[in-house]
């Protein structure tokens, strides 16, 4: 790419709640410490190249609006060279510590399995030298098993073992190339391990298949010494009428009965929790219980939509409350590995009513259920640190509430 593509923007910053600039962060400040690592650390934040570089902007009724350079007819190779160099200008600009990709995002697919490797290596040879000189790192990569018409029946549940092959060499490329640029997961996610009948379906032939899948990736990873965590990402349906990896507990379940509880974890994404029936909030807590929380994909969808639209997080409420089940579970598993965090002994039930005020304020305002929380805090703070500190974390709760109502009934003064 001889030209910047974002050269007329500048680098975004932290610039505070205050600002109005559209371009700028304004609770995003990466290098500001919270519990002790920088909130680029505690976030890792990451651009997923798919959406945001290889997507046309397409849907099922018209043509793609982006139109970007990379997208223009022409030779493939140059034009994956272009999104490289634009990819990674983003990354700068944004001033985040990660990204994300598919083999099909980066390189196009050649005429065989060995020329769509050798376009592979030549992109990703590419993008260890952008990784080097930006400081921008892997946060996961995957193989694309969903988009080629070969795969119209499964990847690794297709009946043909030629297809089983063939997305099993992929996975081993992309793996290898996830380990050489030091990504710290690989993510297989199941688009088309499913089925649209089962009058056609052997579902239990088809199952054990990516029973076996799972179980060569598990052993390869092992083989050449990546050090990463393996994620699954549960999804209900969409491409497939229902998919093996509908939800968490349905991951989890197969994990165990094909013994690989040990090797994989899952990446939980937001919409793809609603699509199963879920909350964003069960399946994070769901996946922490039962030891098999990997990571999180944010993406959420529209609820009166039945399939994933990828939009960015936009309702406080439903974050906040995986945020708080989030940081509940770090400090148990905290304490469980001997860890002594002097300031929950201070600060514990402190932000917890700061939490249920939140909440409060996010849900139906003074008829929130969430009211209850603060029962929940005046009773810790009093049975751990007796009648005085009861007391203080009552008039707390007390004072917020109240400002809470006013604020609730006087809008216009805040």
């Amino acid at each position: 790419m001889t030209e910047s593509y974002f050269g007329s923007i500048a680098p975004i910053k932290y610039e505070g709640p205050q600002s109005d600039n559209p371009l700028a962060y304004r609770y995003y400040d990466k290098d500001r410490k919270v519990l002790g690592k920088s909130m680029a650390a505690q976030l890792r934040p990451a651009v997923c190249y798919w959406h945001t570089f290889a997507w046309e902007g397409t849907d099922v009724f018209g043509q793609g609006t982006f139109q970007r350079p990379w997208h223009r007819p022409g030779d493939a190779m140059q034009r994956a060279q272009e999104k490289l160099g634009a990819a990674f200008e983003l990354f700068e600009k944004l001033g985040v510590p990660y990204f994300t990709f598919h083999d099909r995002d980066v390189a196009p697919e050649g005429a065989t399995l060995k020329e769509s490797h050798k376009n592979l290596d030549l992109i990703l040879e590419g993008m260890q030298s952008q990784m080097q000189r930006t400081g921008v790192k892997l946060l996961w990569g995957t193989a694309n098993l969903f988009s080629n018409r070969r795969f119209l029946a499964g990847a690794a549940t297709n009946p043909d073992p030629e297809v089983f092959a063939f997305a099993a060499a992929q996975v081993v490329k992309v793996l290898d190339w996830t380990h050489r640029l030091n990504g710290e997961n690989y993510v297989l996610w199941g688009g088309r391990e499913g089925y649209e009948t089962l009058l056609n379906t052997d579902m239990k032939r088809e199952v054990d298949q990516l029973g076996r899948f799972l179980t060569l990736v598990a052993e390869h990873k092992h083989k050449i010494g990546f050090k990463g965590t393996l994620l699954i990402e549960p999804k209900p349906k969409e491409p497939t009428k229902h998919q093996y990896d509908f939800d968490t507990a349905t991951v989890y379940a197969f994990l165990q009965k094909y013994k690989l509880e040990k090797e994989y974890k899952v990446n939980i994404e937001a919409n793809h929790a609603i699509l199963a029936g879920h909350s964003f909030q069960h399946e994070v807590t769901y996946a922490l219980e039962n030891d098999i929380f990997g990571s999180l994909d944010m993406n959420r969808g529209d609820y009166l939509l039945g399939w994933d639209t990828d939009q960015f997080p936009n309702d406080p409420l439903e974050m906040v409350l995986v945020l708080y089940t989030l940081f509940s579970a770090s400090v148990y598993v905290a304490q469980l590995r001997g860890r002594e965090l002097r300031f929950m002994l201070d600060w514990g039930h402190w932000i917890d009513i700061g939490c249920y005020t939140l909440l409060i304020t996010l849900s139906s305002g003074t008829n929130s259920i969430f009211f209850f929380g603060y029962m929940f805090a005046i009773l810790v703070a009093s049975f751990r640190w007796g009648f005085a500190s009861g007391m203080r974390v009552t008039v707390a709760s007390v004072f917020l509430f109240a400002y809470l109502v006013y604020a609730l009934l006087r809008p216009e003064k805040f």
